[in-house]
């Protein structure tokens, strides 16, 4: 079963994007991965936090809903000082990355799912196709997860100038911030 995490709409243009749902539901337990026959899978634990999930997991890709307790090093890291906590969580996502918790804060179209880092993108060459020489291709034809900028040289698709970079699990890197407790934000001493 999946449930949807952010819908997206872009005049006519809609995505729906699916994001596992790994959190318990507020008033459970949270989630703490075990193995069983060789194959992963979750179960619930009495007690915990993102921080104790992230050093039980080390690295795990999967995005997660932003737990109430994360709000408040969101809203400081990516000044969301005035938005509403409701929003603040849903528009914002966490995942393990060596044993620690990143965060990313959908924004203004800022993907938090991998990149993609491929030099060949059919959209882009059918844009060039139809605007020979645009001096950009727009990212509704590209993705926002592209880490390039495109443009038309002539009738085909180049990119331009640095990519954006990646961390070693694929992310773009400067989407994704490391949540270290600031002043009066909870620290999680269970190490």
């Amino acid at each position: 079963m999946q449930r949807f995490g952010c819908v997206a709409v872009l005049g006519s243009w809609f995505a729906v994007f699916a994001i596992p749902p790994v959190l318990a539901s507020p008033g459970e337990p949270p989630l703490q991965p075990s193995l069983s026959s060789g194959k992963a899978h979750v179960t619930r634990i009495a007690r915990g936090s993102p921080a104790a999930l992230c050093r039980t997991l080390g690295t795990d890709d999967r995005l997660r809903p932003l737990p109430a307790s994360l709000v408040p090093a969101a809203r400081r890291l990516f000044e969301l000082h005035s938005m509403p906590a409701a929003w603040v969580r849903r528009s914002t996502y966490f995942r393990c990355f060596e044993r620690h918790v990143l965060i990313c804060n959908l924004g203004a179209n800022l993907p938090c799912g991998k990149a993609d880092t491929s030099r060949s993108l059919p959209a882009a060459e059918e844009w060039c196709a139809g605007h020979p020489g645009s001096d950009f291709i727009p990212m509704y034809v590209t993705g926002h997860d592209t880490i390039y900028r495109w443009h038309c040289a002539g009738t085909r698709a180049a990119v331009s100038g640095t990519p954006l970079a990646t961390d070693r699990r694929g992310f773009i890197a400067r989407f994704w911030k490391r949540v270290d407790p600031g002043p009066g934000e909870e620290h999680d001493t269970a190490r």
